[in-house]
């Protein structure tokens, strides 16, 4: 572990290390700075980094249509700095006590998981790739403890430093490919906060709308609903209009899920994301390819 550890001061990794220290750096800046910052980076990232911007401008022509050409343009532009403001956020709820944010917090719908807690029950929460995630995490973590499903980071060092960072709001963080350490949490009387609404491949899917669109679709969610027989509770969380505060929200546990269908789960599933996602659009993570994988002998988006 220490060989490993001295290997982290390699050249290669100063432009991690340089990261690192500028997300500390962002956590603890006045907020009204903050929200500066994190605009010129969105903005910056709009203006040089053409191929996010290719994807971004591909999903939401897409997903809305019913927009015109400004009006897209607008919404991909907004997205970016959402997204610039969201990697302050980021650095804000890695790196300091979530805390001194509970001030900036409105949670409704608290009864559906204290409700299923005072049983002893586990619970899957669905969540969705905001530019908040982490902060919404930390935030959430103020109220309730919950264990999180994620994909490891590419990079070693800033998955240590990823790792590390969510650690104090997480319970425990399970690989997105460990199914059973999901079914066993949560069975152990655990929420396990799992977000399906990236695309994982064909053969971990099925095509359900989103959108109007067929999208590869993950069926681990109904297959956890099923292997442990706990809630499913969607869980939504956004930045306000006035940059300046949060809502969170718990929403009923979905009835008569799963249902058997996979096909029907993975829309019905997709339907509640969608749904989020048009009340706050600029805020959704639409700089990955969530149409990647495309049915069989259909071209590709992007």
């Amino acid at each position: 572990m220490g060989n490993r550890r001295s290997n982290f001061a390699h050249p290669r990794y100063w432009p991690v290390w340089l990261g690192i220290g500028g997300m500390y750096i962002a956590a603890w800046l006045p907020w009204r700075l903050k929200l500066w910052v994190g605009k010129l980076v969105g903005l910056v990232a709009w203006r040089f980094a053409r191929r996010r911007r290719h994807i971004t401008e591909t999903n939401i022509r897409l997903c809305f249509p019913e927009k015109d050409d400004a009006q897209q343009a607008r919404l991909v532009r907004d997205t970016f700095v959402a997204n610039g403001i969201g990697i302050m956020e980021t650095a804000t709820g890695w790196c300091r006590d979530p805390e001194h944010l509970r001030h900036r917090v409105t949670f409704k719908g608290q009864a559906h998981m204290a409700r299923v807690q005072a049983e002893g029950k586990g619970a899957l929460i669905i969540g969705v790739h905001f530019s908040t995630l982490d902060l919404g995490a930390a935030l959430h973590s103020l109220y309730f403890r919950a264990d999180a499903v994620q994909r490891p980071h590419d990079n070693p060092l800033f998955a240590r430093f990823m790792g590390r960072a969510r650690d104090p709001y997480f319970d425990a963080i399970i690989d997105r490919h460990d199914l059973r350490g999901v079914v066993r949490r949560i069975k152990s009387g655990h929420g396990v906060w799992y977000s399906p609404d990236q695309d994982f491949g064909r053969e971990a899917s099925v095509f359900a709308p989103f959108f109007g669109i067929p999208a590869a679709t993950v069926k681990m969610t109904s297959r956890i609903a099923r292997m442990t027989g706990a809630p499913v509770i969607p869980l939504m969380f956004h930045r306000n209009p006035d940059n300046r505060t949060y809502t969170l929200e718990y929403l009923p546990p979905l009835e008569d899920f799963p249902s058997g269908d996979e096909m029907a789960d993975a829309t019905r599933i997709n339907a509640f994301i969608e749904d989020a996602i048009r009340k706050h659009p600029d805020q959704y993570l639409w700089l990955h390819r969530r149409f990647k994988t495309r049915p069989e002998c259909e071209p590709g988006f992007y």
